[in-house]
């Protein structure tokens, strides 16, 4: 399985670096767009294992496989729409901050844009982590049943 990153530096190292009350937007800019690539990554991947799991499901058709093909297909449904979900407060940050920056000649966001940001990668980091999980646990399962 492949595993991607979803930030350039870890959010300790961006706050130690903008220990300011504001931070260039452009360092903010490129952290989202890794965000962004990473959940479409992950949303990509689902599909190609939503896949996976109905060629498991017409091949075995035994009650506690299905339960488990039940478990999985409720599984990847939730992280996708989680993907979504964040994806989504990623481009209503980034409207909030692309205002910001135009109303700053300087191109800085304040504390607050800052603190809404950093927990978004917070948020980031906790979804990969529960889709590798999940990733990890169906390729078990696929190994025994494919």
């Amino acid at each position: 399985m492949t595993t991607v990153t979803f930030t350039g530096m870890d959010e300790t190292t961006f706050v130690k670096n903008n220990t300011m009350n504001k931070v260039n937007i452009s360092h903010v800019n490129n952290m989202h767009n890794q965000w962004l690539r990473s959940l479409n990554f992950y949303k990509t991947e689902m599909t190609i294992l939503k896949g996976m799991l109905t060629e498991i499901a017409g091949k075995n058709t035994a009650p506690e496989i299905m339960k488990e093909v039940e478990h999985f297909e409720n599984g990847f449904r939730v992280q996708t729409n989680n993907i979504d979900t964040l994806t989504h407060e990623i481009h209503v940050n980034i409207d909030a901050i692309s205002k910001a920056a135009q109303a700053s000649s300087a191109g800085y966001i304040d504390g607050q844009l800052q603190a809404d940001h950093t927990a978004l990668g917070n948020k980031a980091t906790v979804l990969e982590n529960t889709v590798i999980e999940l990733v990890r646990a169906f390729r078990k399962f696929a190994e025994k049943w494919m």
